[in-house]
């Protein structure tokens, strides 16, 4: 799944040295070459003919060095047209402890969130059915209720467009414990998350609303969910090495390719994805073409025509010219050309999915590694990119605006912004503290936007072609603003565009401030914590009576003994962060018997803090103590006014267990 962009870079631990090379493994006889894909009016003939032997001379100059550059340990690449598989070609290991080469038919990837087009494939189903409604209340469909938000709620078509307004929940997201599995039925009770927006009105990317859509297909169908894609797509598509079975069928086992963090280190265990509908999908790069084929072909075997071009067609507005979402697919234009697509990542695998439904072309890669630094992330940027450019080229966009408008739009657009996706109302909102994205203007007068860095194939340059729509020159990707009233009100780039937005720093969030503020509020707590023993020892020493006593010296020592208790929370939300860094799975119950002292501990200390801080400086301004005893009171309260605000403002307290 994408699963919080900076959150997985975390998970990536720097590698060491690279792999054994990674030529291609050996492959099945090649497709017998087709002809050339039928240009788009308007668009100049295609330079390269797309064939099965271009392509593969195309893919076996790209993957081999990108892997090996990357450090990822290999990747299965399909190229398909709705005439039939064109190309399906591994490259690199499965296994690099036994060498075990990468086969496109008989190693199977995660696909991680490609999995939700088969979910969304099947809900359509029961759409083209009769029995579900796609702008009903989906709590006619379920057998407990979800509150409305501004009296509006939740519809299929929310869902599908991931505007359902659900913030993002990571407990119940994927660990490595079989034991964490859990029927849907009971997985869409316990993990219900809170809804921050209304529904139709933000992207906002969501797991849990597309396992909720998995049960709802579960109750309108009368099968388990695993039972209906294997009857229901799977086997009419012929997908026989496919299962959303967590753990594998014992059949399939033998063939799952290994997960590394990087191609220097150790493989993983199995990811169990808890909202399976979206993102526990194991499968071959021959059976993905075989989806990929379906859907190319007007729904194939699994879908009416008319239910596959609603899904394909659809469009929901978005920030200006941006990608949007269609049903559950997204949009990626390149090349004046539209895709249909949908990326995929667990902490292991890494895979995309494009259909270019009027080329009636189809594209997909998997990779089971995240690679050095989430290199993973511009392998496939680049491969898209690549791609289309050399098979589907087309005019190069025009427009642009003057340097010295080019130049008031971007100082407009500099500052710090919070992500759709994301938590709002829990503790995990500290994550949106520490890594909160800025947009920034270079010496030139250029936006930069460094936070989405890692979703790029390379460096981006930022021109502005017309009014608050910006394109990157090397990949004409855009980037836009919506201005309401000479103010930001949100921006996004091609990449996120359908599913994430990001909103304004609100004064109260923003890091500019805040952060510098709570660095230096935790400095102020540690001088004093360090500073108790040390002139304890130095008036022991020159045999010094200290100067308070009564009130006044109980009001000192509790202070310092709430910003020790300051101390050992901060500890312990650094062990937290640290520890679910490495695993993310530890969020899912491993790590509760620290999670639940820390958001009692948190509070506690913080207005302890105040309070006791606030008593010594009262009753030093009273006592008419030396200036420095005051000062030094007066930073403390301060000190404890900045913690108290982050512990309340982000959610540091409280006993709900989704997060």
């Amino acid at each position: 799944m994408r699963v919080f962009g900076k959150l997985m870079l975390l998970l990536a631990t720097l590698a060491a040295t690279p792999s054994a090379a990674q030529g291609p493994a050996p492959q099945p006889a090649a497709a017998a070459a087709t002809g050339p894909v039928a240009a788009a009016p308007g668009v100049p003939t295609l330079p390269a003919r797309l064939t099965a032997a271009d392509a593969e001379a195309f893919l076996d100059g790209y993957m081999p060095y990108a892997l090996a550059r990357g450090h990822i340990p290999g990747a299965v690449v399909v190229v398909v047209t709705r005439n039939g598989p064109l190309l399906e070609k591994g490259y690199g290991f499965a296994d690099l402890k036994t060498r075990k080469p990468v086969l496109p038919d008989a190693t199977l990837f995660r696909p991680g969130s490609v999995s939700k087009l088969v979910t969304w494939t099947a809900v359509m189903q029961q759409v083209e059915a009769g029995k579900l409604d796609l702008d009903k209340d989906v709590n006619g469909y379920i057998d407990f209720k979800i509150p409305p938000f501004d009296g509006k709620p939740i519809t299929l078509r929310n869902i599908m467009t991931h505007s359902a307004g659900f913030e993002e929940s990571i407990r119940y997201l994927i660990t490595s414990d079989p034991k964490a599995v859990m029927p849907l039925q009971r997985l869409v009770k316990v993990a219900l998350p809170q809804r921050v927006f209304a529904p139709g009105t933000t992207p906002a990317y969501s797991n849990y609303a597309t396992a909720l859509a998995g049960y709802i297909v579960e109750r309108a169908s009368g099968l388990s969910f695993d039972d209906y894609v294997e009857q229901r797509i799977f086997t009419p598509l012929g997908m026989a090495r496919s299962s959303f079975r967590q753990p594998l069928p014992a059949s399939l086992q033998p063939l799952m390719a290994s997960g590394y963090p990087s191609a220097t280190e150790d493989a993983k265990p199995f990811e169990m994805v808890l909202p399976a509908p979206a993102g526990s999908l194991s499968s071959t790069g021959s059976d993905m073409g075989k989806f990929m084929i379906a859907h190319l072909n007007q729904g194939g075997a699994v879908l009416k025509p008319e239910t596959a071009r609603l899904m394909h067609d659809s469009h929901v507005p978005g920030i200006g010219p941006l990608n949007t979402m269609a049903l559950g697919f997204y949009e990626q234009w390149v090349n004046g050309r539209r895709a249909i697509a949908h990326g995929g990542d667990t902490t292991l695998f890494h895979s995309d999915l494009w259909l270019f439904p009027s080329d009636g072309v189809g594209l997909y890669i998997s990779m089971n590694s995240g690679g050095k630094e989430g290199a993973s992330g511009a392998v496939r940027a680049a491969l898209f990119h690549a791609f289309a450019d050399r098979y589907l080229p087309g005019p190069e966009p025009t427009g642009k605006v003057d340097e010295a408008t080019a130049r008031q739009h971007a100082a407009l657009l500099a500052g710090h912004y919070i992500s759709s996706r994301g938590a709002f109302t829990n503790f995990m909102s500290l994550l949106g503290l520490l890594g909160q994205a800025q947009i920034v203007v270079g010496p030139d007068g250029k936006l930069q936007f460094p936070s989405l860095a890692g979703l790029s194939a390379g460096p981006l340059d930022w021109v502005e072609v017309e009014p608050f729509v910006w394109r990157d020159t090397a990949t004409g990707e855009r980037l836009a603003a919506e201005i309401k009233d000479g103010r930001v009100v949100r921006v996004s780039t091609d990449t996120i565009s359908p599913f994430t937005v990001y909103l304004p720093a609100p004064a109260g969030e923003n890091t500019a401030w805040l952060l510098p503020a709570l660095g230096a509020a935790l400095l102020l707590v540690l001088i004093a914590v360090v500073a108790w023993p040390v002139r304890a020892l130095v008036r022991r020493h020159f045999k010094a009576p200290f100067v308070l006593t009564g009130r006044a010296l109980l009001a000192w020592r509790l202070s310092r003994l709430f910003a020790v208790l300051v101390i050992v929370a901060v500890a312990g939300w650094v062990l937290l962060v640290a520890m679910f860094s490495k695993d993310i799975g530890n969020l899912g119950g491993p790590l509760d018997w620290l999670i639940v002292p820390l958001r009692v501990l948190t509070p506690v200390a913080a207005f302890g803090l105040l309070v006791t801080a606030g008593w010594h400086l009262l009753l030093s301004l009273r006592g008419g103590r030396s200036w420095t005893m005051r000062i030094g009171a007066l930073l403390l309260v301060l000190a404890a006014l900045v913690l108290c605000w982050v512990t309340f403002r982000f959610n540091l307290y409280g006993f709900g267990m989704v997060y």
